[in-house]
């Protein structure tokens, strides 16, 4: 993009201020094997920074950073140009680019929905009722198909559980729960934790897979996890993919319903939602064929998206390792300009996710401000479209900087929420590598307690981007502290976490606080220099845990 003179000021200033005292130091030496190392990074991060960082990217001007709008390309060369002042490397051919193809599909509201049975119908309202896009990426789809309720729309073999038996359902539309079938046996489907069966994404591709014309998803706040104004701000806008190939399968229309919308489907169906629901929790469930028809009118606006991760490598300081690598992962991209609300249009995406971008940025200035580099190389990467299904880091996971056998851990931020230091911290899924020691080391080193994911039947592990890297095999979590403050009430954190998810969560209210305590930024990042710091100077890299849903990964990567 070419600034005008206020944009380079803007950077000018950010970058002198930022970057003063890396341009300082010298060239670093080779690590130590005790704790000085991690000690040397940590002392030089500032939560001041991370402060302005997040100010910053945050403000009305980058019009919430947009996945392919004006906003978000601003976010992506002011990330490079941050890098570019630390010191960092190009990763991508001399460049610290990394273009991300994506096609951008928006629903015009001339769309039409129906459902109808001899002679009766159904017309859901746009955004009020259901959103819906077409994920064939053409100008205009049409379907006229039988519908068919195939319950939580599940094939998990290692639970002995398969919602379809069978059915030929190509070219209907696919009726759906979101969420797992009900389990307190963590044994199946994780008890009461989200698998990623349970996501939407997965359903919408497992629909794809059985040759549906189309898949709708019934929504209630609970099994979803946010309310609908959620999927109205997330959905009924334009949403990036990745390009179509002529001959590829892809559902012409891919919906959400209101869980009221639902109930009326299933009453022209003759059926009642409550009983398909609690069929659909039983081993032995079948598909359902309503004996209705969805008729749907999609007119979409398409074109080529021009977006890109931003990488930068800090060269490690061991010639065996340097070419051996952690990853530091945060995403810049939020909703960008939407539907109103309460006259504001502008998606800010302060907490999601300009806390986890200043906290990168923040941390590689530290790492190559520091006097002391780590045996490996460490990659900081501020990939794309994550509000728009991980398609950022998806794409770097397919061309790393660092080949996933090489790669000893994503450390990923998203969502901080700076209320202040807390007695614990939330890093869902370490527990499954074998980095999870060096976790519990880190938890005595810095005075913390490591507690459980606090909403485990919400999915999170799968909702964010070390999700991508982790199905290449590489051991990912994304860090967050706990709720417990010091110096707040019992309960506080959590209802400062509660109040954000219901009024905030993807709403144009998410704007930057100047009251934030950036103590927490720097709390938090001293967690992920204390693992990363270790992983990067260990001998040997982790692994996931023998039996673990990624562990094949791993040992496909390692060429075992």
């Amino acid at each position: 993009m070419n600034y005008n003179g206020p944009m380079r000021t803007i950077l000018a200033i950010f970058g002198c201020a930022l970057m003063a005292g890396a341009q300082a130091t010298g060239p670093a030496s080779k690590a130590p094997a005790g704790t000085e190392g991690w000690r040397a990074v940590a002392r030089q991060f500032k939560g001041g920074h991370v402060r302005a960082h997040q100010k910053f990217l945050s403000g009305d001007s980058l019009e919430g950073r947009g996945t392919g709008q004006r906003g978000g390309q601003v976010a992506i060369d002011y990330i490079a140009a941050q890098f570019e002042l630390a010191g960092l490397k190009p990763a991508v051919n001399g460049s610290y680019i990394q273009p991300v193809p994506l096609v951008g599909v928006e629903t015009d509201r001339s769309s039409t929905l129906a459902v109808v049975k001899d002679g009766q119908e159904i017309r859901p309202e746009y955004l009020a009722d259901y959103v819906a896009n077409n994920e064939a990426q053409t100008a205009v789809s049409d379907v006229d198909a039988a519908m068919v309720f195939v319950g939580y729309g599940i094939v998990a073999p290692e639970y002995q559980w398969d919602d379809y038996k069978g059915a030929d359902l190509r070219g209907k539309v696919l009726l759906m729960l979101v969420n797992d079938p009900p389990s307190d046996d963590p044994k199946l489907f994780g008890g009461k934790a989200l698998t990623y069966y349970g996501r939407w994404t997965y359903k919408y591709e497992e629909a794809t897979r059985r040759g549906a014309a189309g898949a709708v998803l019934v929504h209630t706040p609970q099994s979803a996890g946010y309310g609908w104004n959620v999927v109205r701000n997330s959905w009924g806008r334009e949403q990036a993919y990745v390009e179509v190939r002529p001959g590829e399968p892809a559902l012409k229309i891919a919906s959400w319903i209101t869980e009221a919308a639902a109930r009326r489907v299933a009453a022209l169906a003759g059926q009642d939602l409550d009983k398909l629901t609690a069929a659909a929790a039983r081993l032995d469930f079948r598909p359902v064929d309503l004996g209705v028809r969805l008729r749907s009118h999609l007119v979409s606006k398409v074109r080529p998206i021009r977006t890109a991760n931003v990488i930068g490598v800090l060269e490690g300081s061991d010639p065996k390792l340097k070419d051996q690598a952690v990853v530091y992962t945060a995403h810049h991209d939020h909703l960008g300009v939407g539907e109103p609300v309460n006259g504001d249009a502008i998606y800010n995406g302060a907490v999601d996710n300009a806390s986890g971008m200043g906290i990168l940025l923040e941390l590689a200035r530290a790492f190559a401000a520091a006097p002391l580099r780590p045996r490996r190389s460490i990659v900081f990467a501020a990939v794309t479209g994550e509000e728009a299904g991980l398609r950022g880091s998806a794409y770097y996971a397919a061309h790393p900087a660092v080949p996933a056998a090489r790669t000893a851990v994503d450390i990923n931020y998203d969502g901080l929420s700076f209320l202040g230091k807390t007695r614990d911290a939330q890093m869902p899924g370490i527990e499954r590598s074998t980095l999870e020691p060096i976790a519990r080391q880190a938890a005595r080193a810095l005075n913390f307690r490591i507690v459980p994911e606090e909403h485990p039947e919400q999915g999170y592990y799968y909702r964010s981007d070390h999700f991508s890297l982790a199905k290449v095999g590489i051991p990912a979590f994304t860090l967050d502290l706990g709720s417990d403050v010091i110096g707040k009430p019992p309960g506080w954190g959590e209802k400062q976490e509660a109040e954000y998810r219901a009024r905030h969560y993807h709403q144009p209210s998410d704007e930057f606080n100047p009251n934030w305590d950036y103590s927490a930024a720097e709390q938090a990042a001293a967690i992920g220099i204390y693992i990363g710091w270790q992983a990067a100077i260990a001998e040997a890299l982790p692994g996931w845990k023998k039996g673990d849903e990624f562990e094949a990964a791993r040992l496909k990567s390692l060429g075992r």
